[in-house]
């Protein structure tokens, strides 16, 4: 076998190694890794690249040396789970920046970045102003965590006293003109309803590219050919739309009834309905 025979089937065989130990290390080495992970990474990286060119051609070597260190990092992790204090060793603390919109200078040196490197931070979460942050973390993965003042944050439905119906999880259950059944079911819904769905929108199935149940159960969908105007689900305001013109004329049935026990009756039931609007409101708002 030639020697580019070699590297091709060394490159694949390492390519197919190094997928199976990162799966078994888990998402962690892809995402927020420690000191420890990006060191232990960076060698096994290397030690493939050494594999694939050659270590006095025996591949061998080099694949315990990977099972060596990937075994290393597994067990660093499965001790961190149940050690706090080895987890802080391996892992690191977060650092704190700014504490009630005072840049602790000393922890700015401690991990050694500069005043406009906390900036540049500050920036990438959106903040411009380092009196609008209660407190901020260096986190031991690198991320700067903020939390605005109170005064500074967005107004939330919690502060309004507003109530909002709780959501759903999407699920696309149109892929490609095709059904994703296991979505289907999992939106809770059934063939017939989207036939008759789709049937409202004036589309058929292999016209949609993409179909989504949105939080509210609604129909989403995005077709091939982008130069036709889809209409906007408009179920939940019709809804609503109905709700009050129900509540509208049983008002109006108790101004024109001259029986006073039927005027107390709708009246009565107008209230009922008013409340049902109330309620309802924040699931059928757009």
């Amino acid at each position: 076998m030639s020697e580019w025979s070699h590297i091709i089937v060394r490159s694949f065989l390492l390519l197919f190694f190094l997928f199976f130990i990162t799966k078994i290390l888990g998402k962690k080495q892809i995402s927020q890794i420690s000191f420890f992970e990006y060191i232990s990474g960076i060698t096994i990286g290397s030690i493939a690249g050494e594999v694939i060119m050659g270590i006095d051609n025996n591949m061998w070597y080099g694949i315990v040396a990977i099972l060596i260190f990937g075994g290393i990092t597994y067990l660093v992790d499965l001790l961190s789970l149940k050690s706090n204090s080895f987890r802080d060793f391996v892992e690191g603390k977060g650092t704190i920046f700014i504490k009630d919109g005072k840049i602790m200078e000393d922890n700015l040196k401690k991990e050694k970045y500069s005043s406009d490197e906390l900036g540049s931070l500050l920036r990438q979460r959106n903040v411009f102003n380092v009196a609008d942050v209660e407190f901020a973390i260096l986190e031991p993965s690198g991320d700067l965590s903020v939390l605005l003042k109170k005064v500074n944050r967005p107004l939330t439905s919690k502060d309004l006293n507003i109530k909002v119906a709780n959501d759903h999880v999407p699920q696309m259950i149109i892929r490609d003109g095709e059904i994703v059944y296991d979505a289907l079911a999992a939106a809770g819904k059934s063939r017939k309803w989207l036939d008759l769905e789709l049937e409202k929108q004036n589309v058929t199935l292999d016209n949609v590219f993409y179909g989504q149940v949105d939080s509210y159960g609604e129909l989403i969908i995005d077709l091939f050919d982008d130069k036709i105007q889809v209409p906007s689900p408009q179920t939940r305001p019709l809804i609503m739309a109905m709700l009050r013109k129900c509540q509208a004329d049983l008002e109006i049935f108790a101004l024109e009834t001259d029986s006073a026990e039927a005027k107390e009756m709708y009246n009565r039931n107008a209230k009922k309905m008013q409340n049902a609007i109330n309620i309802l409101t924040p699931y059928l708002s757009n």
